[in-house]
């Protein structure tokens, strides 16, 4: 039980370590969700009109989503890396199990991620986003839960796959129609009804409609939901990424 705990805790500490040393990551991750509120949310702020507040207080919840979602499923990318390194090989021959390897990856990925959601909602605020900071604790909890569901669905996909720019081209075939169908910059109830269907399968929709809520008291769906809908998607995750990474040959 040790070895795992310890196993565990060394690759999310490696994670860790990966991105703060690449400082060109950090500062690409930003760089769209930054231009996407500083141009788009300031730009549209007086001629958008949205229920909630104004338009930049309602695409924030979506741009944390959206950092989320890309920092969760592009640390998929480091099984490939290590993989391709022989760092991977070197982890599946020692004395721990997959699940704990898995179990490590997903929360140093998930922790990086939600590092970059929290640097977003303070530039959000910076730029004079109203935010419930009571709703803090829950929101962390949310977002914790969202990063963990995608890092695992970026494990399982990268478990699939040896090549890196097959998966990124994998990565931007999901990330952009789940970005743009889960009401992240357009409300939902005004778009045409097919999209409205389809965004209900979309599991961003649920993370960006809870931290709406969260942070602007405002949502389409009641948080319970958004929070049982989460679960499960969880839990498929999870499963599909140990069962597919337990198929990587050592």
């Amino acid at each position: 039980m040790n070895n795992e705990l310890t196993a565990v805790y060394f690759i999310w500490k490696r994670e860790l370590i990966r991105f703060f040393r690449s400082k060109s990551r950090v500062i690409g991750s930003l760089g769209m969700p930054f231009f996407l509120l500083a141009v788009l949310g300031s730009g549209l702020n007086n001629v958008m009109e949205v229920s909630g507040g104004n338009y930049m207080d309602f695409i924030t919840p979506g741009i944390i989503a959206m950092v989320l979602l890309f920092g969760s499923l592009l640390s998929g990318i480091t099984v490939i890396m290590d993989r391709q390194f022989g760092f991977l090989k070197e982890t599946l021959v020692a004395p721990v199990s997959r699940l704990s390897i898995v179990v490590g990856k997903s929360l140093g990925g998930a922790t990086t991620a939600i590092i970059q959601g929290i640097l977003i909602l303070g530039i959000a605020m910076a730029m004079g986003v109203a935010v419930d900071l009571t709703s803090i604790p829950v929101l962390l909890i949310l977002m914790l839960l969202v990063s963990l569901s995608f890092v695992t669905l970026g494990v399982a996909l990268a478990s699939l796959m040896e090549d890196m720019h097959g998966f990124q081209l994998v990565m931007n075939f999901i990330v952009m129609p789940m970005f743009f169908l889960s009401g992240a910059l357009f409300p939902i109830d005004t778009a045409p009804e097919i999209v409205r269907y389809i965004s209900y399968i979309d599991p961003l929709t649920y993370a960006v409609e809870g931290m709406r809520y969260l942070l602007l008291d405002y949502s389409y769906l009641p948080l319970s939901i958004v929070f049982g809908v989460l679960g499960g998607f969880f839990i498929i995750t999870t499963s599909l990424a140990v069962y597919l990474f337990n198929g990587i040959e050592s």
